[in-house]
């Protein structure tokens, strides 16, 4: 499985963006797939996990309310909407999956077995 995001870019404070991540190789059927964020003196944190089985979803406390995780109807591509940005929410986005996952772990780093290259948001303030 390969994963490869896209959708990143500048945008001003309280605006919206939306992110993708098509997969490779695979679908993402049968999967738990995550979104994670990378900031400079800031440790990886798991925003948002969504589960191909049950559709149940996981927020970071963060970002609850604020951003939502989905899938097409193939599980080819997984998106995070992104809406309220705040200048916080700046940084690299990687699209992460782990086969038969479980939506109350995948917002573990360490949990998540493949990862895309990410795309970087930057949010204005």
């Amino acid at each position: 499985l390969r994963l490869v995001e896209s959708g990143g870019k500048l945008v001003q404070t309280g605006g919206s963006l939306r992110l993708s991540c098509e997969a490779f190789g695979d679908t993402f059927d049968y999967y738990a797939i995550g979104w994670f964020r990378f900031a400079p003196v800031k440790e990886r944190e798991g925003v948002a996990c969504l589960s191909s089985s049950d559709l149940s979803t996981e927020y970071s406390d963060s970002v609850k309310g604020r951003f939502a995780i989905s899938s097409d109807d193939a599980w080819k591509k997984v998106f995070l909407q992104m809406n309220r940005l705040k200048p916080e929410d700046t940084g690299t986005y990687f699209c992460s999956a782990v086969p038969e996952g479980d939506y109350n772990r995948c917002l573990e780093s360490d949990y998540m077995d493949y990862w895309g290259k990410g795309t970087l948001v930057t949010v204005s303030s």
